[in-house]
């Protein structure tokens, strides 16, 4: 994975007026934890940290006053309204330093035809791998699967390096039958029905 090179500035001034300036300058408030040292508390720019964001655990080169630090995201908080990056956690990580991240689960392929349906159970998949060679996505194939089948988190190749942090047997996807999908959603609401019902005469 390529280093991302994004510039940032020590921030100084903190609470919620102070994160405000920050963004109405187009800056995002950030955090970056690790090693066991202080916790630095700096300013990046939102347009290039918002690009950096489209690649899932991107690697990134703070350049902190002529020095560089690697981190990767942590933490990201958006507006729930807007969706403008209002804070971010960053980790501190080096090179072969061994990280636990989530990467996406990427799916290939069509299970068998007659109505099945893929059920994700994991979008993501939890891995342990070195901070600068975190994988951007593992891949699966569904295609023939029929119903009943399922992906298990030991399935799924992983690259080099790259190892589970999550228990082997962990269904990541199953097949599923349109069919017993219905009648299990007819069964709730005739669950539901019933309940509405006993109260009723109660």
């Amino acid at each position: 994975m390529a280093e991302v090179k994004i510039p940032a500035e020590p921030r100084t001034e903190f609470g919620k007026g102070a994160a405000r300036r920050v963004r109405r300058a187009n800056q995002v408030p950030a955090v970056i934890y690790g090693h066991g040292a202080e916790p630095q508390h700096v300013t990046v720019p939102g347009h290039e940290l918002l690009l950096a964001l489209r690649t899932a655990n991107v690697l990134i080169s703070l350049e902190i006053g002529g020095r560089s630090e690697l981190v990767i995201p942590k933490a990201v908080q958006r507006n729930p309204l807007k969706g403008f990056l209002e804070h971010i956690d960053l980790l501190s990580v080096k090179s072969g330093e061994k990280v636990t991240v989530d990467v996406p689960v990427n799916v290939e392929g069509e299970p068998a035809p007659g109505g099945n349906l893929l059920e994700h159970l994991l979008n993501t998949l939890p891995v342990e791998t070195e901070a600068t060679h975190i994988p951007e996505g593992v891949t699966v194939s569904v295609e023939g699967l029929e119903a009943g089948a399922a992906i298990l988190a030991k399935d799924i190749e992983l690259p080099k390096g790259t190892v589970l942090a999550v228990e082997g047997d962990t269904v990541v996807i199953q097949v599923v039958s349109a069919q017993a999908e219905a009648a299990d959603e007819s069964g709730a609401e005739g669950e539901g029905a019933a309940s509405a019902e006993s109260g009723a005469e109660g």
